[in-house]
């Protein structure tokens, strides 16, 4: 059902409903506007109560951004191939529009437009929203398509990139082990020994430490006491 020529059935309804409006079925409850799309239903929008009579349904959350409904790369992707949309970062979540945003006045030095509705875009795509590369795959061209190819055996499913970066931990300087070349130097003898030894660890530390000086004694016996006199008056 979902290999269909205009991409799966869910996609058109989702993309013409109506969001961020009170749910007619709660809207007596508190926080009962409708930000959710059942991908298995191809009804109307949901809110947060109608969730318990679609379990174990597959849906994705509507987002606003700028008065225009988005959804987040990492959701979509999952059942669509969003390939030639531009993608966008709103509070460091990667999101693409839902439909077309048609721009008045093109921004200054931009080659690339939208091929449907003349929004500015990267060089690297073609549409600005899941709606205007529908209205491309209409146009005829067959190049395009929201089926999810494989990847050199991965799941079709699995993202590009990781949802949350890894960070990468750097192990502690001291935890590292470190060989340094010591010159032995030999007081006694007044030459240095020129024997390189290598050291690591606390031996290093040790040894590349300066030894503690000696306690000077600022009380000098021999110092005469001066000649007391008397506070004037």
């Amino acid at each position: 059902m979902e290999n269909q020529e205009f991409g799966p059935p869910w996609l058109i309804p989702m993309l013409k409903a109506d969001y961020f409006v009170t749910c007619r079925f709660h809207g007596d409850a508190n926080k009962s506007e409708c930000n959710l799309y059942c991908l298995d239903c191809c009804g109307g929008s949901l809110c947060s109560y109608c969730l318990s009579h679609h379990k174990d349904h597959r849906v994705v959350q509507i987002r606003r951004s700028s008065y225009h409904n988005v959804v987040r790369v990492n959701e979509i992707q999952r059942y669509l191939d969003i390939t030639c949309v531009q993608t966008y970062i709103i509070n460091s979540a990667k999101i693409v529009f839902l439909n077309e945003r048609p721009q008045p006045r093109p921004g200054k030095g931009v080659t690339n437009h939208c091929e449907i509705c003349g929004r500015s875009l990267v060089d690297a795509f073609r549409f600005c929203s899941l709606g205007c590369k529908l209205g491309g795959m209409k146009r005829g061209d067959r190049e395009l398509s929201f089926t999810q190819r494989m990847k050199h055996g991965r799941d079709p499913y699995e993202p590009d990139e990781p949802l949350t970066p890894k960070k990468v931990r750097k192990p502690h300087l001291f935890n590292q082990l470190i060989v340094t070349p010591v010159f032995q130097y030999n007081l006694y003898k007044g030459h240095s020994d020129m024997s390189c030894s290598s050291t690591s660890g606390d031996d290093t530390t040790n040894n590349m430490s300066p030894g503690t000086p000696p306690i000077s004694n600022h009380r000098n016996s021999n110092r005469r006491k001066g000649i007391p006199r008397r506070a004037p008056f």
